[in-house]
């Protein structure tokens, strides 16, 4: 189930998602190694490919062909992390950075508290449409009370 913008699954205040934050960590961190590995093992692929004539019984088409295999039961595995992740309630937004937004409530508005793989907690939110790019620091009072995000 996709956690849809205007009706998520679940609200979170600053707290609950920092709260939520280890397993996030844990489930965002085997899935940044696996995407940034599958991505590496694909572009050698498609270079090893790239020119080749397709034979009958040729050992390197049979090698090429059960890496695609494993390529597409890690791809399962991707999807089996970004799922894990939405029904937590929280919204993966890129699996080779690791960023991870948390539905929060903001002066009435639907806003995301978002997080990158790295940060030792949830401590930006941006609008909807506004993407990592134009995340904002909550307040330090946010943080502390759990309420509602706010700016600095």
């Amino acid at each position: 189930m996709m956690v849809q913008a205007s009706n998520p699954s679940r609200i979170f205040t600053p707290t609950e998602a920092n709260a939520m934050l280890p397993l996030v960590r844990a489930i965002t961190r085997d899935l940044v190694r696996l995407s940034r590995e599958v991505i590496e093992r694909h572009q050698r692929v498609e270079h090893l490919k790239a020119g080749r004539s397709i034979s009958f019984g040729d050992p390197y088409d049979e090698e090429l062909a059960q890496i695609d295999e494993e390529l597409t039961k890690d791809r399962q595995r991707l999807h089996e992390y970004v799922q894990e992740l939405r029904q937590l309630g929280v919204e993966p937004k890129s699996s080779v950075d690791g960023i991870v937004d948390f539905p929060a409530m903001l002066d009435g508005e639907l806003v995301y508290l978002c997080w990158k793989y790295g940060e030792p907690e949830v401590a930006h939110w941006h609008m909807l449409d506004g993407g990592f790019s134009n995340r904002q620091r909550l307040t330090d009072a946010a943080l502390a009370s759990g309420a509602a995000p706010g700016v600095n």
